[in-house]
C-alpha cells in the first residue's frame, strides 16, 4: 500500500480521507490555506503544508503549490475529495506525468464523462437512456431559439462543463429564453472559464436517483442506489437508500445497465452516475467521477468503506470487492448541515462555533471537521457536518434521524439542523411523495 498520500482538499471529506488512510497504515500530508490553519483535517493529519492565501484560486485550486507540497513532503498519491480539482482532468494529467498515483480515474475519462455533453454520448452508445436535447454545444441565442422549440418548453439550459446549480436556468416560455441564455452563458463562463452550454427537455415533477459503482480493471460492481430528491437550488440536502419509489425490476434494471455502462468505458474508482427518474423511467443525467458528497448513506447501508477501497483500487488497478458479497440492508438516510439561514434564502452563515455536542448512539454517524471554538469562514462550502442514520426500514431510519438531530448542538452560528427536522416530520417526506421542486414550493419558515 502507498506509504503517504497528500488530500488535495479541505473540511470534512479531508478527514474523511484521513481516517481511511490511517486504517490502511498510511501517513497523511494535509493541505491548507492561510485561514486553514487551525482546521481539524490539519490537526489529525501528519504533516501539513500551506499552501497559499484564502482564495480557493491561489490555495485548494492552484496546482503547482500543491505539486510543491508533493515534492516537499515525498507523497506517493494524491486523493483529491469532492469538489476543487477532483475532475479537474488537467490535475489528473499533471499528477500523473510526475510519477504520482492520482486517486481517481484516468484524465482522458474525467475529460470525456466532465462534459455533459460528451457524457451524454457515451452513455447513448453503451445502453443508458438519455433526455432529448441538444446533440453538441449552444453557441449563439439564434441556435438556443430553435432547437427550444424543436424540444417543446419547458427546458433546462446547462453549462457543459459543471455543476452545482451554476449556470443551470429553468426556461418556461420564449420571452424569457434570451435573457436566462445569456445569464447561465455568463455564470458558466465565470465559474467554470467555459461559457459552453447545452439545452435538454425540462421535467417538471422528477425524482433524482443515483448509482455508486466502484470499478477496478478487474471488474465493476454496484453499491445499490441513492435517492437525492430533496434538493435546494439544485443542491441536494438529503439522500437515502435504497429509494422507496423504484420497484425491484426497476431497480434491477437501472443498476444493471449503469454497471455494464461503467465497465464498459474502462473505467478505475469510485464513480457516480446520476439520473432523473419520472413516470417510471430513467434517464442519464451526468457522471461524476470522484467519491460524493453522500456516500456515507452507501457506506452505512453496505457495510463497505468506499475511501479505503478507492485507495486499494489507485494502488492495484483491482477492486477487491464482489457483488455477491454486497448486500445492502434495511434502510439508511443523510442529512447534509450547512452553515446557513434557510430563512433568509440560505443565506451562509459564518462564525465562530462557541458550543458542539454532535449526536450518537446506535446506528447513527457523524462525518464532520467542526469542534467548539472551530471558526466557520466565508470563504468556502457552507457544508460543516454530515448526520448520517440506519433503520431496520424507512420509518425506523426517519425516527433515528430525528433524534440524532434533535441531540446535535451548535450553538454560534446558524445551521440547517431545525430544516432537516420539519422536512423529516412533513407527512409527503414521511410519505415520499416529494420531488426535487418540492421545497422551492413548500414554506418551511
Amino acid at each position: 500500500m502507498f506509504k503517504k498520500v497528500l488530500i488535495a482538499n479541505r473540511g470534512e471529506i479531508a478527514v474523511r480521507i484521513i481516517r481511511a488512510c490511517k486504517e490502511w497504515g498510511i501517513e497523511t500530508v494535509a493541505v491548507h490555506s492561510d485561514v486553514d490553519s487551525d482546521a481539524m483535517h490539519v490537526r489529525l493529519a501528519d504533516e501539513s503544508v500551506c499552501i497559499g492565501s484564502h482564495q480557493p484560486q491561489n490555495s485548494y485550486l492552484n496546482i503547482s503549490s500543491i505539486m510543491s507540497a508533493v515534492d516537499l513532503t515525498g507523497a506517493e498519491a494524491i486523493h483529491p475529495g469532492y469538489g476543487f480539482l477532483s475532475e479537474n482532468a488537467k490535475f489528473a494529467d499533471v499528477v500523473n506525468k510526475h510519477g504520482i498515483k492520482f486517486v481517481g480515474p484516468s484524465s482522458d475519462l474525467i475529460s470525456k464523462m466532465g462534459d455533459k455533453i460528451e457524457a451524454k454520448k457515451i452513455a447513448k452508445k453503451y445502453g443508458l437512456p438519455i433526455i432529448e436535447g441538444s446533440k453538441g454545444g449552444v453557441k449563439t441565442f439564434s441556435e438556443a431559439k430553435s432547437l427550444c422549440k424543436e424540444i417543446g418548453y419547458p427546458v433546462l439550459i446547462k453549462a457543459a462543463g459543471g455543476g452545482g446549480g451554476k449556470g443551470m436556468k429553468v426556461v418556461n416560455e420564449e420571452k424569457n429564453l434570451e435573457e436566462l441564455f445569456l445569464l447561465a452563458k455568463s455564470e458558466a463562463k465565470k465559474y467554470f472559464g467555459n461559457d459552453e452550454l447545452y439545452i435538454e427537455k425540462y421535467f417538471e415533477n422528477p425524482r433524482h436517483i443515483e448509482v455508486q459503482i466502484m470499478s477496478g480493471k478487474n471488474k465493476t460492481v454496484h453499491l445499490g442506489e441513492r435517492d437525492c430528491s430533496v434538493q435546494r437550488r439544485h443542491q441536494k440536502l438529503i439522500e437515502e437508500t435504497p429509494s422507496p419509489v423504484l420497484t425491484d425490476s426497476q431497480r434491477k434494471d437501472l443498476l444493471e445497465k449503469t454497471v455494464r455502462m461503467v465497465e464498459q468505458i474502462g473505467y478505475e474508482g469510485a464513480g457516480t452516475v446520476e439520473f432523473i427518474y419520472e413516470n417510471g423511467k430513467f434517464y442519464f443525467l451526468e457522471m461524476n467521477t470522484r467519491v460524493q458528497v453522500e456516500h456515507p448513506v452507501t457506506e452505512v447501508q453496505t457495510g463497505i468503506d468506499i475511501v479505503k477501497e478507492q485507495l486499494w483500487i489507485a494502488f492495484t488497478g483491482d477492486t477487491a470487492l464482489k457483488q455477491s458479497d454486497i448486500s445492502p440492508r434495511g434502510h439508511s438516510i443523510e442529512c447534509r448541515i450547512n452553515a446557513e439561514n434557510p430563512a433568509l434564502d440560505f443565506q451562509p452563515s459564518p462564525g465562530i462555533i462557541t458550543v458542539c455536542h454532535q449526536p450518537s448512539g446506535f446506528r447513527t454517524r457523524v462525518d464532520g471537521s467542526i469542534f467548539q471554538g472551530c471558526k466557520i469562514t466565508p470563504f468556502y462550502d457552507s457544508l460543516i457536518a454530515k448526520v448520517i442514520c440506519k433503520g431496520r426500514n424507512r420509518s425506523e431510519a426517519i425516527q433515528r434521524t430525528l433524534r440524532s438531530l434533535d441531540e446535535f448542538v451548535l450553538e454560534g452560528i446558524t445551521t440547517t439542523i431545525d430544516l432537516h427536522k420539519k422536512i423529516l416530520s412533513h407527512k409527503k417526506f414521511v410519505n415520499s411523495d416529494f420531488d426535487t421542486n418540492w421545497l422551492s414550493k413548500e414554506k418551511f419558515f
